[in-house]
């Protein structure tokens, strides 16, 4: 078990932060990488294989990975889920190498971003891994291993087929389905080439350090261009560049970066609003359809997405991350706001904002 040091009643430093994860993990890829670059001590219990090391910790009110372990005010581990409130928690206990970027305007644009990796390009990755026979032969056979490095295959045979079975079973959750199935694989493409051009203006999104969105869209990219087939072959076909980043963002611990690495909130380049067009073209129809779905009480959501029909199950969370995607709207200046509002014109992000949907 972890010690904690209370240094302050409001500050916790840890000698070594424990989480549990797992490798085929898109949002446990997302922090481990981002732990490493922030350069945090952390223990990683891999969920499952380690189970008899004598770890008996708290379990979270949902089973999600990763699962991070925090001292509350007493000093006993509490378990919590969901990596973007994660990431601004340790902002707080780890001032360091910050992935919070300063500026307003920018802090809001990698949240949004960092919104549409988590809950769009992951639909990408669910999808090809589960829709498509090499994936799901190659995540049957890995997956449960990570689990089980000594089982014998004659013992992972009914696991296999188990993950199989349920993993497909839940491919409705993120929206994929043969009506949807042309509107993800055609924007995750377009994606990895928007990407690859913006690498010709600076190696993050925002500059020459990674903001948090960066650590996201590694995340999914960590599984949908280096480890499931059929996705992997069009990452290397769209987008070579994207594939190289991904090698490098697993580990950016020796990276030294300075306050100046940011790009300026008045010099975004074209490239990053032509990135903010594809999350307008694809994941803002999708949030506001689905929050309508959920306030409407509908058990469907229907509507178009890129000129093409659109249909899954209300998803609630994703209702909550449109709340606090204009929270974080709300938190600006008017002045912020206003610049902001001129950025994101055309793109389709403007209409989270607007004053027409904050009422």
């Amino acid at each position: 078990m972890a010690r904690w040091i209370v240094k302050h009643v409001d500050q916790m430093i840890t000698e070594t932060l424990v989480l549990k994860g797992l490798p085929g993990s898109p949002y446990t890829r997302k922090m481990l990488a981002l732990l490493r670059y922030r350069q945090i001590p952390y223990r990683l219990i891999l969920g499952g294989l380690f189970a008899g090391s004598g770890d008996v910790l708290p379990k979270p009110k949902v089973e999600l990975l990763p699962t991070f372990y925090f001292p509350d005010k007493h000093g006993e581990l509490v378990a919590v889920v969901d990596s973007t409130p994660i990431i601004r928690q340790l902002e707080t206990l780890y001032p360091d190498r910050s992935v919070i970027p300063p500026s307003p305007l920018v802090r809001f644009l990698d949240y949004l971003l960092e919104d549409y990796a988590d809950e769009w390009l992951t639909k990408a990755m669910f999808h090809y891994r589960w829709r498509y026979k090499a994936d799901i032969d190659k995540a049957g056979a890995i997956l449960p291993r990570w689990k089980s490095l000594t089982a014998t295959d004659e013992e992972l045979i009914p696991i296999t087929a188990s993950v199989k079975k349920r993993q497909i079973s839940r491919l409705h959750v993120v929206g994929s389905n043969d009506v949807t199935a042309v509107v993800i694989e055609e924007s995750y493409k377009r994606f990895l080439r928007l990407m690859s051009a913006h690498m010709n203006q600076s190696p993050f999104v925002f500059g020459q350090r990674p903001g948090a969105c960066d650590f996201a869209l590694y995340g999914q990219l960590s599984q949908l261009a280096t480890f499931d087939p059929t996705p992997m072959a069009v990452a290397e076909e769209q987008a070579t560049r994207v594939v190289a980043w991904v090698g490098i963002m697993d580990d950016l611990s020796g990276l030294e970066p300075c306050d100046t690495d940011w790009v300026g909130s008045d010099a975004l380049p074209n490239s990053l609003k032509e990135i903010f067009s594809e999350v307008g073209r694809v994941h803002v129809p999708a949030l506001l359809a689905n929050a309508k779905s959920i306030d409407d009480g509908d058990k469907q959501v229907e509507t178009e997405i890129d000129g093409r029909l659109w249909v899954q199950k209300p998803f609630p969370y994703q209702a909550k991350c449109l709340q606090w995607i204009r929270q974080e709207f709300i938190r600006l200046d008017q002045s912020d706001r206003s610049r902001l509002l001129k950025f994101l014109d055309g793109t389709g992000c403007e209409v989270l904002i607007e004053d027409d949907a904050l009422r």
